[in-house]
């Protein structure tokens, strides 16, 4: 374990990091499910604090293998049987999602997170003996990383003793997260680690496909539920519309050239990395948002006309806007121009205003026109 080269040819994604991903499927599941229940029952900040916090776990434990593994991936028997610890504690994690969100119970999820993390920093801990010329820097993530856990479990505790309960359990776990967030950074400033550009955002565009398919999830399970009360021209739409909206944010995502810009600019890839946090939670929100409006279209009337739009417009918006701003530290000219997100960000925030008096079907339908026309533009200037 000395270090891949970056500038390897040909890397690409390799079949266990295809199976690793797959668990994450299962826990992106679970959030978006949890998420989506609740905004269908009108309890949105009820829900949306956990899933901010649970998603962040998930995300992040992703986010660090795969840059790990971007540059020290051996694919040798041990490197394996540490990645199948750290896909155990993903499914633990998934399996804690319903008592976060709905009792505020984090011990499943935390033990989750804890499995994965572990499993990492054994890794780290044998590129440091493996691999001389990075040995601080691997030192420095294990030695993070396992401090971090540390804490995590000390927050954990004085949760269940009660000693941080309400706003002080928030601002523990934003402490933390900000702690986290700045390991990378830290540990890299001695000798940075060789990860491959096009490896990474061949990553992140799976992870994105992912999170996309939940959506798709989301529109199926909804019209499966309603079919029972029969099919009309309202739902149609909206599964129409919401894929047609899905298929669109994939192909704005996919024209922004993060391989070249992560090749020219590999000291801004923090920025890039970091900032795909908002996008991807904006495509899981949208997930639970349709599922939502399907619902909303058929036998299930919890909310408003105007408040359904909004559940699948403001993620929509979010996206829009947060990929041009994740993308501008490392690309001198973005592909999709600042023009085109941020004002098909307005416009899709105007949509259910516009729509409310048609339907939640026309306000779905006015997203995805909007995510489409700035798939045209933006297609059309080459």
């Amino acid at each position: 374990m000395t270090g891949r080269a970056v500038d390897e040819p040909h890397r690409a994604s390799t079949q266990l990091e295809l199976l690793f991903d797959l668990t994450f499927v299962v826990a992106i599941a679970a959030v978006v499910l949890q998420l989506g229940h609740g905004l269908a029952e009108g309890h949105a900040a009820a829900v949306v604090g956990p899933f901010l916090q649970v998603f962040f776990a998930i995300w992040w434990a992703w986010m660090n293998f795969t840059w790990f593994a971007s540059s020290y991936d051996t694919d040798d028997v041990p490197y394996r049987l540490l990645t199948l610890l750290q896909m155990g504690g993903v499914l633990v994690l998934a399996a804690g999602v319903p008592s976060a969100s709905e009792d505020g119970d984090y011990r499943m999820v935390t033990f989750g997170y804890l499995l994965m993390r572990a499993g990492l920093v054994v890794l780290w801990l044998r590129a440091a003996r493996e691999d001389p010329e990075g040995r601080r820097t691997a030192v420095r993530y294990a030695a993070g990383i396992g401090t971090l856990e540390l804490l995590w479990l000390v927050r954990l505790l004085l949760d269940e003793l009660g000693v941080l309960t309400g706003a002080a359990l928030t601002v523990g776990f934003a402490a933390l997260a900000v702690a986290e967030l700045s390991v990378p950074p830290w540990a890299e400033r001695s000798r940075p680690t060789n990860w491959h550009p096009h490896h990474i955002a061949e990553r992140y565009a799976l992870f994105a496909i992912i999170l996309l398919g939940e959506s798709v999830l989301a529109v199926s399970t909804g019209i499966a539920d309603v079919l029972t009360s029969g099919l009309d021209g309202s739902l149609v739409v909206v599964a129409g519309s919401g894929l047609v909206l899905l298929f669109a944010l994939w192909w704005l995502y996919e024209l922004e050239p993060s391989a070249d810009g992560l090749s020219t600019r590999r000291e801004r890839s923090y920025l890039w990395g970091y900032g795909h946090y908002g996008v991807f939670a904006a495509l899981a929100a949208l997930g639970a948002g349709l599922e939502v409006a399907v619902r909303q279209t058929g036998a299930h009337h919890t909310l408003g006309t105007l408040a359904t739009g909004y559940l699948v417009a403001v993620p929509t918006a979010a996206f829009l806007a947060l990929l041009w701003v994740s993308h501008a530290p490392i690309v001198p000219r973005s592909t999709v121009r600042p023009s085109v997100a941020l004002g098909a960000s307005a416009l899709v925030l105007l949509a259910p205003v516009a729509g409310a008096g048609a339907g939640v079907g026309a306000i779905v339908a006015l997203v995805a026109l909007v995510a489409a026309a700035a798939v045209a533009v933006t297609v059309a200037r080459g």
